[in-house]
């Protein structure tokens, strides 16, 4: 299941979205804008996430590849 967005009305978190959790599971939250992430950055990833998603339920990504990447990006071990 992908992120589900939830707004706070009335000290309340509201999530208008349908789920498949079965009644009355647990779920823990974690504040998405707690981040140093400028508008723009935020919305480079959030495009970057959303080619992620469509490339998986394609099944369009290669594993190699991806992992290879994943390497790229992190910092350096030392």
């Amino acid at each position: 299941m992908s992120a589900l967005r939830a707004k706070v009305h009335g000290g309340r978190l509201i999530l208008d979205e349908p789920t498949s959790f079965a009644e009355g599971t647990v779920i823990e939250l974690v504040v998405a804008d707690n981040d140093d992430l400028d508008g723009e950055e935020r919305a480079r990833l959030d495009e970057a996430l959303d080619v992620s998603l469509a490339s998986a339920r394609e099944g369009t990504i290669d594993a190699d590849e991806f992992l290879a990447e994943i390497a790229r990006l992190e910092p350096a071990r030392g």
